[in-house]
This record gives structure tokens, sequence and C-alpha cells, in this order.
């Protein structure tokens, strides 16, 4: 069977690397706890969606997925509770959205059962698994770098807050490893379309992962390499059609120039003289500016 993992950032920057970054930035990381607050919260969301979708079959997956749908409210509320209490932003996370690049990448087959339902289940489950797989490295890595970082008040309530989620995350990769190897073990054409939709969705969630991370010169033209990526894993008359779609809105890229901008604004209020000595260069070199940047910040 194949086995997904997340990808580092551009396969150079680990989870680790860029959360210690974030733990050492009050108001980054308060940005990244309102962005994991709005993913639970979409979550359930989009899992009340699916199951809708199903409607009733098979019924021990809606089950599973309400139970889902439960973990995933309960962590928004205390991801909530914990902003609130800290102060903190809990509207609509700045920048380009993570799960509104996910779903733009989506192929229209994914989204509607009526086509085939055992299609619809396995490309369902394997997007579902690759998220949370992405979500349990970044917990484990906040974890971490909290761990490492000063033992203030504050830093042991947000690590009490993420320890408690980490496991229920966990255990829904497992639950949906469990339902991808039912799926695969019905015959030898499932288990080729399993295999199929792991390495598919794998390179979906990176590119959506990517195109919330990098906003670099040249991020433009690294969004349609991850396209013509994902496309790679469709059979050859699927991918003009999925390509044409999707091309002209990842050249323009309209999030990731209000992002720019937003990021631009930021730094100036903050710190006008680190605009011209960190960010601009780091924007103009790309990922080695921001690779030079975290060694500088580590010595």
């Amino acid at each position: 069977m194949v086995v997904a993992y997340p990808r580092k950032f551009q396969n150079a920057i680990g989870a680790r690397d860029i959360l210690t970054q974030v733990v050492r930035d009050r108001e980054i990381h308060l940005i990244t706890l309102n962005r994991y607050r709005y993913s639970e919260q979409r979550s359930c969301k989009d899992l009340t969606e699916i199951i809708e979708q199903l409607n009733g079959q098979p019924p021990e997956l809606v089950r599973d997925l309400s139970h889902h749908i439960s973990d995933e409210a309960r962590h928004a509320m205390w991801l909530t509770d914990l902003l609130v209490e800290l102060g903190a932003d809990v509207g609509t996370p700045p920048g380009s959205s993570y799960i509104d690049e996910f779903e733009r990448l989506l192929d229209r087959e994914q989204k509607d059962p009526s086509n085939d339902l055992d299609d619809f289940l396995i490309s369902t489950l394997a997007a579902i698994n690759v998220t949370e797989k992405r979500g349990c490295e970044y917990f484990s890595a906040h974890i971490y770098a909290l761990k490492q970082a000063p033992q203030t008040e504050e830093n042991i309530k947000i690590r009490e807050t993420i320890e408690k989620i980490l496991p229920e995350e966990a255990g829904h990769v497992r639950w949906g490893n469990r339902w991808l190897a039912q799926l695969a073990q019905k015959s030898p054409e499932y288990r080729q379309k399993v295999e199929q939709a792991k390495l598919k969705y794998a390179a979906i969630e990176q590119a959506a992962f990517e195109a919330g991370m990098d906003i670099t010169l040249g991020a433009e033209l690294r969004r349609v390499a991850n396209l013509l990526e994902v496309a790679n894993t469709m059979p050859m008359w699927q991918r003009p059609q999925y390509l044409m779609e999707r091309l002209p809105q990842t050249l323009l890229a309209p999030d990731l120039q209000m992002t720019r901008i937003d990021a631009v604004q930021r730094v100036w209020k903050r710190d006008p003289q680190a605009l011209m000595e960190r960010f601009v260069p780091m924007f103009l070199n790309g990922i080695k500016g921001m690779q030079n940047n975290r060694q500088k910040t580590t010595m």
C-alpha cells in the first residue's frame, strides 16, 4: 500500500523549523492559532456536507463522520476559548486560505457521489486523510517548539490546548487508514484506486499547503509546477481539462497578490527597517532567502 506523508515546504523547510520561528513572534503565533481554529471550524461544515451527500449510505461511515464532526467542533471550541482569553482575533485569518485552495484543486468527480459511490468514498477518505496528517505534523511540531520556548504562562496554555487536540487528530488519521484499507481489500482494482487516490490527494494537499506558505518572487510559477504535479497523477484524458480550468487563476493568483500586500503592510506597521533589511531580500530571493533568514535567527 502507498503511504503518503506530507512533504517539507518546497522539500527544504520542515514543520519544526517553521513553528520554531512562529512561536518567537506573538502576532504570527496568534494568527497561526487562529488558522487552526478556522480549519477546525470549517471542517465541521465540510464534513456535514459530505454526510448530506452520502444520504445515509453507508450508515457506518455516516456515524463515524458524525463523531468526527463532534471532535472538530470541540477543537474549534477549545481554540476559540484560548484565543479569546489571550485577547486575540477570532475572525477569518488573513492571507491565502489553505482550505479554499485545496477545494479549488479538487476535481468535480470527487465532489459527486452520484457518479460512483465507492469512487466518491475513496476520494473523500483519501482527501480527509492527507489533510489530517498535515494537521498532526504541525500540532506535533508546535508542541515541540513550545517546549523549547520560554515557559511563560501564555505558552503553557497554548501547549496544553494543542496537546488535548493532537491525540484525537491522530485518531482521525488511523480511522482514515482503516477505511481506505477496507476499501482496498475489495479487489485488486480497488487497491489500485486507493493507491492512486493517495498519490493524487497528497499532491493536491502539498500544492494547497505551499500556496498558503509561499508569497516570494516566482510563487505563481511554483504554483503552476505544483498544478502540473497534481495533473500528472490523473489519467491522460483528464489532464487537459483539469489544467485549462485551473491554470488561469493559478497564474493570476489574486489571493497571492492580496496576501503580499497584507504582509508588507503588517511588517511596515511593526518595523519599517525590518521591511527593507529582511522582508524585501527574502521576497526577492525566494526559498533561499527564507532559509538564510532562518539560519541567522537560530545563530
